[in-house]
């Protein structure tokens, strides 16, 4: 990470750690849903650990919750200082991107292709958030 993401502290500012996990969560919903996507929520963001100058940051993104036209994205930063060994978690957190066609409508998507007992248990717990956001409305 680079100084001029920095706050005044010298660790990096954590919204420009979001847009990071923003942009993994774009890919990863465009490249599942071979549509253009939206971000329309975000949930339990959680900061770990605070990432440094210097330090190298691991982005990973993966759909593990699809509704009709959305999709829960887990997204998980890893921080790692170059001087010492290993790769420890920085951030976590839910992205819910929505897929939409040429003229910015929700557009469906394929149904998720539970392969694990890891797979099947991300899903059941994304369709409990779900659940829940949806009754909060």
């Amino acid at each position: 990470m680079m100084p001029q993401q920095a706050n005044v502290a010298g660790n990096i500012h954590g919204g420009e750690i979001i847009k990071l996990m923003d942009s993994a969560a774009y890919a990863s919903s465009r490249r599942y849903a071979k549509a253009n996507t939206v971000t329309a929520r975000i949930d339990e963001v959680e900061f770990h650990l605070p990432i440094m100058i210097g330090d190298l940051v691991t982005c990973t993104a993966q759909v593990v919750y699809v509704g009709t036209s959305s999709m829960e994205i887990a997204v998980k930063v890893e921080v790692e200082d170059l001087e010492t060994e290993g790769k420890k978690p920085a951030l976590s957190a839910f992205f819910t991107m929505v897929a939409i066609d040429k003229k910015g409508r929700p557009f469906p998507v394929p149904r998720l292709n539970l392969v694990t007992a890891e797979d099947q248990l991300a899903f059941e717990e994304g369709a409990k958030r779900y659940a829940a956001h949806k009754q909060r409305k």
